[in-house]
């Protein structure tokens, strides 16, 4: 046998080989899904199954966002997190601020109103409810704040009176200054009406990205940050992020 002849041959044995262990992943997932649909009631589709940083443990995605683990013959499930404990790292935090990101570019900006302090060139944007204690913590954090654009959207989902604070202050002839005498002042904005359709389109985007709380800031690259944080932290969080 020449030597051309012999390497082609263990190249089709090694493809041959790669194409029977791909199959038989795809044949285990196939089973996974089954098995798990079929025995756990609260899963009814699952997005994704892939390998979790355990071996032998694969990491089920449901409802975009959750995430659950399991054995390969799906005999046992848990719900938890899986730590690092070398790195001291939360892998499934990490793993769920990814799933979670927001392409920055995509944000509906139409919907928000712009607050530009000094040149602008760093961007956030923020959801807020005016009748969030936490919010009114955090605003007056962000006066200390210099060269950012803000995109602040309205996210009334505390209740009615938030429904009409939001209403009043997206429909004022100052925006932003109607939020700000509201926020830093305690000035209620006056009665005003418009058409708010951005304010239920807030709440609708809100709801598909699972935000859930108020403050929530979007950062460049697309991650979040929950509750009121300090100037510093904001200061620290911009120059760590270069998207």
């Amino acid at each position: 046998m020449n030597l051309s002849r012999s390497f082609s041959l263990r190249l089709l044995a090694l493809a041959t080989a790669l194409a029977a262990f791909s199959g038989l992943a795809l044949g285990q997932e196939a089973q996974l899904r089954k098995v798990l649909t079929e025995r756990v009631p609260g899963i009814q589709k699952i997005d994704e199954i892939s390998k979790s940083p355990i071996p032998g443990l694969f990491e089920v995605r449901v409802n975009g966002t959750e995430i659950l683990y399991a054995d390969a013959e799906g005999n046992h499930i848990i719900q938890g997190q899986i730590y690092d404990t070398r790195q001291r790292r939360n892998l499934t935090e990490e793993r769920l601020e990814k799933l979670l990101a927001i392409d920055f570019a995509s944000l509906p900006v139409k919907d928000a109103f712009t607050i530009t302090r000094g040149d602008g060139k760093r961007r956030i944007a923020i959801f807020e409810d005016p009748n969030c204690g936490y919010c009114k913590r955090f605003e007056a954090e962000l006066q200390k704040i210099d060269n950012v654009t803000i995109y602040m959207f309205l996210y009334p989902i505390l209740g009615k009176d938030s429904n009409d604070k939001s209403r009043n202050i997206w429909c004022a002839k100052d925006r932003v200054k109607a939020w700000s005498d509201w926020m830093l002042r305690d000035t209620n904005p006056p009665s005003a009406q418009c058409d708010t359709s951005a304010l239920t389109r807030n709440v609708e985007f809100g709801r598909k990205h699972k935000i859930t709380g108020t403050p929530t800031m979007i950062l460049p690259d697309g991650s979040r940050v929950p509750g009121a944080v300090s100037a510093q932290q904001v200061e620290k969080l911009l120059a760590g992020n270069k998207s």
